[in-house]
């Protein structure tokens, strides 16, 4: 299959600056009559604690699952392209943490597509947050998500 007829287009976790003009680059295709974009950034304030530092870490298999959850998307959606970058490392307040872009022939296809994609990447990609308060206290997040340690096949 070629990258033209494979709708998964950009999966990748990396350290590093994520770009926004990458994952639409990736995505574009003259079938599409609808570019749907959602950019996660860092906040400034968590449960109303303000965050000080934060860290995202993934399990090795976090490549291979994000690239499952962007199939089941492509399967479930007509869509014409798929992509999903997440980032790992120390971020600070305003970086940008995930980009996910779908695109479709249409706009309410490309928006519930991606809807789907940063739900289900949420929920089943082994990406794990820790945060720092100002207060001195801190918390992991999404620790329960990929706890399954069966390896990922890819």
């Amino acid at each position: 299959m070629s990258q033209a007829d494979d709708p998964v287009r950009l999966i990748d976790v990396r350290e590093g600056p994520l770009s926004v003009d990458e994952v639409l680059a990736a995505i574009a295709d003259p079938r599409a009559g609808g570019v749907c974009l959602f950019i996660g950034t860092v906040r400034q304030d968590d449960g109303g604690r303000a965050v000080k530092t934060l860290a995202y870490e993934a399990h090795p298999n976090a490549v291979p699952a994000l690239r499952r959850v962007a199939e089941a998307v492509a399967a479930a959606y007509p869509v014409c392209a798929v992509a999903a970058v997440h980032r790992v490392g120390e971020l600070a307040v305003g970086e940008t943490a995930v980009v996910v872009g779908v695109a479709a022939p249409h706009r309410a296809e490309a928006f519930a597509a991606c809807r789907r994609l940063i739900d289900d990447l949420k929920a089943t990609v082994p990406l794990w947050k820790h945060q720092r308060f100002s207060d001195g206290s801190a918390e992991w997040v999404g620790v329960d998500v990929g706890a399954d340690p069966t390896p990922v096949e890819g």
